[in-house]
């Protein structure tokens, strides 16, 4: 059974670093699109950065842009989520999702087919 476990999230001052990690117990990761998302309570889910089954190829919202960095090591069936510049406005649950084997990666969470359980990141000012 597919499943994604998401860790490193926590409670920092505005300004400061977290590490996110999502390993990955799949046998198609290394061939898969994969993505994180967060969610405020009461908000719907949204998209925060994207990459490629290669890591060749990489997006970002916009209220990311420059201060995350998506990344994956196949060989860890590991990807991570670096965020610099914390900010309070970043407070949500982080989840890392995982596309179909051979697709190309989305922003939409409908096109996610593997959640993880969602870690807490919280930004204080």
């Amino acid at each position: 059974q597919a499943q994604l476990v998401e860790s490193g999230g926590g409670l920092v001052q505005a300004g400061g670093s977290l590490r996110l990690s999502c390993a990955a117990s799949v046998r198609t990761f290394s061939s898969s699109p994969m993505g994180w998302f967060r969610q405020v309570l009461g908000k719907e889910r949204e998209f925060v950065a994207a990459i490629s089954w290669n890591g060749g190829i990489t997006n970002y919202a916009d209220s990311v842009k420059g201060r995350f960095t998506i990344s994956r090591v196949n060989a860890k069936n590991t990807v991570y989520l670096q965020m610099n510049s914390l900010k309070p406005e970043d407070t949500a649950v982080y989840y890392c999702a995982k596309r179909p084997s051979g697709s190309q990666f989305g922003i939409h969470p409908r096109e996610y087919v593997v959640w993880g359980q969602g870690t807490q990141v919280t930004v204080s000012s």
